[in-house]
């Protein structure tokens, strides 16, 4: 076999390679953004979303859904997924799988999307608006 192996790498390096691609934004600057017109994405799983609450006008999408509803060309795309130039901040519990889920969005041409430093965690403790939990 000539077929090259890559070298094993750990998530926190990996994670450090992806996030200096990101720009990455507070949740301050998310917030500034969805009033701009840019794209809130919740990718957290449904137990989270009802202990915590919900970010008013984010986009719920799990995770495992993420690339095929985004994607503009995609038949499954939500209707917010108008083009490949729409900002995408994806958000995630704490701020890390929307980071490697930003990535991802970037690979399929979402060329702006990125992640919110501290996730859902970060946008509750900055005082945002959250809907309550479920319940």
């Amino acid at each position: 076999m000539s077929a090259e192996r890559t070298r094993p790498v750990g998530i926190d390096d990996l994670l450090d390679r992806v996030r200096a691609g990101l720009d990455r934004v507070t949740a301050e600057e998310a917030f500034a953004e969805a009033a701009g017109g840019a794209l809130l994405v919740d990718i957290r799983y449904a137990a989270l979303r009802d202990r915590d609450g919900l970010i008013p006008g984010a986009l719920v999408v799990e995770r495992n859904e993420l690339e095929w509803r985004l994607d503009p060309q995609g038949s499954h795309r939500a209707a917010e997924a108008i083009g490949h130039d729409l900002r995408v901040v994806v958000i995630c519990n704490e701020g890390y799988a929307s980071s490697l889920a930003a990535v991802s969005l970037r690979q399929l041409g979402l060329h702006r999307a990125t992640d919110l430093v501290g996730g859902f965690q970060a946008w509750r403790t900055a005082g945002l608006p959250v809907t309550a939990p479920a319940g």
